[in-house]
């Protein structure tokens, strides 16, 4: 684990496996971290990829920064990360909120993405309702905490099913939420509610730039209709859609989701 001082921010990261492997970066959903991703890093490094995964700003390790962090901010803080570690071009991957941050990065920083894999996040610009309904969820954070919050959506972020028939993933997606800080958790809520429409991006990715779409079966968030209308946009993009998952099929079936990356990394 390293900081790093970058785009005027710190940020946390792990950088782990071969440093000549195939570099991938995987960016973590709201209101999570890094260690997320912690099964998805022990295959890729175990098949020979570089695998970099930063906290966010506002979120895990890495500091606060009230306020709005649109997801540009995100993305130029990860274009600094990468350049910083001498990365010119890498996979970049997110779920969720981490998607729709590697889009951006498509769209800002083009010549660094090799390939994208795109997990449980949807394309289109927020609606009026939903910037209503992120504005007033960052309010209601800072007066609250995380608690309540968590505690009112975590059979979405998990496929209710898995709450009792996973406690161990459900421990760690709780305590994650817990954790984060409601100021920075806040600061993006603000921000992600002006989120562009990212459906050009997906029309323009070239065949040397191919997609891979994950979602899970039992998503509410982002449900299998929302991928497969990515995939339609998208025209070198596969989909795979993870059985036994909800929002987090990557925590949820790590498996199956680490089965589908992989086949797609080694096909491209």
């Amino acid at each position: 684990m390293n900081p790093l001082i970058g785009n005027g921010v710190n940020v946390f990261f792990e950088d782990l496996g071969p440093r000549d492997g195939a570099p991938v970066i995987l960016i973590h959903g709201h209101p999570f971290n890094h260690s997320m991703w912690s099964p998805q890093t022990a295959a890729l490094t175990a098949a020979g990829y570089r695998v970099i995964t930063p906290d966010l700003r506002g979120y895990g390790q890495s500091p606060v920064v009230p306020g709005k962090t649109l997801l540009a901010d995100f993305a130029d803080d990860l274009a600094a990360l990468l350049d910083s570690l001498g990365v010119e071009q890498a996979v970049v991957g997110g779920v969720s909120m981490g998607g729709q941050i590697a889009l951006e990065m498509r769209l800002r920083h083009p010549g660094l993405v090799r390939a994208l894999v795109l997990s449980d996040t949807s394309a289109p610009p927020e609606t009026d309702e939903g910037k209503t309904y992120r504005r007033e969820l960052a309010e209601r954070l800072l007066e609250e905490g995380m608690k309540p919050y968590t505690d009112e959506v975590i059979d979405k972020m998990l496929a209710a099913y898995n709450v009792t028939a996973m406690p161990e993933a459900a421990a760690k997606v709780t305590a994650m939420m817990y954790a984060t800080d409601p100021q920075g958790a806040a600061a993006a809520l603000r921000g992600r509610a002006e989120r562009p429409d990212y459906a050009p991006v997906l029309a323009a990715l070239p065949a040397s730039v191919p997609c891979l779409i994950l979602v899970g079966r039992d998503d509410v968030y982002t449900p299998v209709a929302e991928a497969e209308s990515m995939r339609s946009l998208a025209p070198h993009s596969v989909l795979a859609v993870i059985d036994g998952a909800g929002h987090l099929p990557g925590v949820e079936q790590p498996e199956a989701f680490n089965r589908a990356l992989l086949e797609f990394l080694e096909a491209h």
